[in-house]
C-alpha cells in the first residue's frame, strides 16, 4: 500500500488540478470580490463563497495560506502543551477544510494505522459552515487526498452565529471567520466555543481590525475561565497600547504554479500575515517571553523586542558577551519564543520548525 505523503505536500497535490476548465477571468474576477471582503471591515452576514467557481478561486487563493497560518498558532499551542493531543476536533465556519489540515499535520490521527481508514481509535472531526459548495469542495479534496485521516471527515452545513450549539469536544479552531460575522454572532460564536472546548485556537487576518477582533475573542475565553496557551506569555491584558500597534505573525507559504497563476504573482513563496489566540481548560505553560518584531542586528548585538511574563514589552539587548545567547539571538525570528533554552520548549524540539520569514512590523 502506498505510503501516506506529508500533509503539506497532499494539500498542494489535491489543489493542484483544481481550477482545470474554469476560465482564468472567471477565476480572477472571483479571486478580486474575495480579496476584497477578505480585507474589508464590514461584516455581510452571509456566506461569501456562493458558488463552484468561487470556492475553487477561494482554495487556489486562500487555502495553503490558510493551513500554514492555523498550522502555526496550533504549533505554538502544542508546544504549551506537549502532552496534550485533541481526540475530537470541531471547525466553525472551515469552508474547505483548511483547520482540519492543519490539525492533521501538527498530530497527525495514529487511528488509521497501515494508512487503513477507520482501523483505530482516531481523532473526530466535524466541519460546520453555511456555505455547502465549499463544504463538497472540502469532502472531495479530503476524501480524494492521500491522507487517510482526512477521508473520516464529516461536513455539515450550519449557519453560523448566535443559536449554533457546538458538541463537547478537545479543540474548536475558528479561523478567519470573525469578519463576516455582525457583532451579536461574533460575540455569541465565542462563547459558544469556550463553552464546548477544551482548547479554542482563533486565527484572523493580521491587521489592525483582525488583531482587534482577536482580542475580544480573547477576553471573552479568559472571561468564560480558559488561559492563553500562545501566543502571549500571560493570561493578563494585552500590554500594546490600543491604536498604537497591533500583535501579528507571519507564516512563510510555498505557492504552485497554480497558485501563482492565480494570485497574479511570479514569486515561489508568500508571508501570510495573522494574528491568533490559543486558549484551553487545561494545564498549560506558556513561553516566558516571545519575539514580537523582527530582530535588529547592531554591531556587536542583537536587540529583540519581547512580550514578556512580567514585565509587559520591553527590548532586550544581547551582544557577543553573552557567547551562546548572543549566537540564540541572530538565529531568533519573529514570533519565536525567548530565551530559546526554555525548559518548557525542550519537550517538543520539533514543534517548531523555521518556516518563519524575516518580516518587519510596517509590513503587516
Amino acid at each position: 500500500m502506498n505510503a501516506s505523503l506529508p500533509t503539506d505536500e497532499a494539500l498542494r497535490a489535491a489543489l493542484a488540478g483544481l481550477l482545470d476548465g474554469l476560465p482564468p477571468s472567471q477565476a480572477a474576477r472571483a479571486v478580486e470580490r474575495l480579496i476584497a471582503n477578505y480585507r474589508g471591515a464590514t461584516p455581510t452576514g452571509t456566506p461569501l463563497l456562493r458558488d463552484r467557481s468561487d470556492v475553487a478561486a477561494y482554495a487556489a487563493y486562500r487555502m495553503p495560506a490558510t493551513f500554514e497560518a492555523v498550522r502555526s498558532a496550533l504549533e505554538a499551542l502544542a508546544v504549551a502543551a506537549p502532552g496534550w493531543v485533541p481526540a475530537s476536533h470541531v471547525d466553525v465556519g472551515g469552508g474547505t477544510g483548511a483547520a482540519v489540515w492543519a490539525a492533521e499535520a501538527t498530530w497527525p490521527d495514529q487511528g488509521d494505522e497501515g494508512g487503513v481508514s477507520g482501523a483505530g481509535e482516531g481523532r473526530t472531526t466535524t466541519v460546520l459552515d453555511w456555505a455547502e459548495p465549499a463544504l463538497a469542495l472540502g469532502r472531495e479534496l479530503a476524501t480524494g487526498s492521500r491522507v487517510p485521516a482526512l477521508r473520516d471527515v464529516e461536513w455539515r452545513r450550519t449557519r453560523i452565529g448566535t443559536g449554533l450549539k457546538l458538541p463537547e469536544c478537545d479543540l474548536v479552531t475558528v479561523s478567519y471567520v470573525l469578519n463576516e460575522l455582525t457583532d451579536g454572532d461574533r460575540a455569541a460564536l465565542v462563547a459558544e466555543t469556550a463553552r464546548a472546548a477544551e482548547a479554542v485556537v482563533i486565527v484572523e487576518p493580521g491587521t489592525p481590525d483582525g488583531y482587534e477582533r482577536v482580542i475580544e475573542a480573547r477576553d471573552v475565553l479568559i472571561g468564560a475561565g480558559l488561559r492563553v496557551a500562545a501566543p502571549c506569555p500571560h493570561s493578563g491584558a494585552c500590554p500594546i497600547e490600543p491604536g498604537t500597534d497591533w500583535c501579528h505573525f507571519a507564516a512563510r507559504v510555498s505557492r504552485s504554479s497554480l497558485h501563482r497563476q492565480v494570485k497574479g504573482g511570479s514569486l515561489a513563496y508568500e508571508d501570510e500575515k495573522f494574528s491568533y489566540v490559543a486558549a484551553v481548560r487545561f494545564d498549560a505553560e506558556p513561553v516566558r517571553a516571545r519575539v514580537t518584531r523582527k530582530p535588529q542586528t547592531r554591531k556587536g548585538q542583537m536587540l529583540l523586542d519581547l512580550c514578556t511574563e512580567n514585565d509587559g514589552l520591553r527590548r532586550e539587548s544581547v551582544s557577543k558577551r553573552h557567547g551562546p545567547l548572543y549566537r540564540s539571538a541572530r538565529d531568533a525570528s519573529w514570533g519565536d519564543a525567548w530565551p530559546p533554552h526554555d525548559a518548557r520548549r525542550d519537550h517538543a524540539p520539533d514543534r517548531t520548525p523555521d518556516r518563519s520569514p524575516d518580516r518587519s512590523p510596517e509590513s503587516g
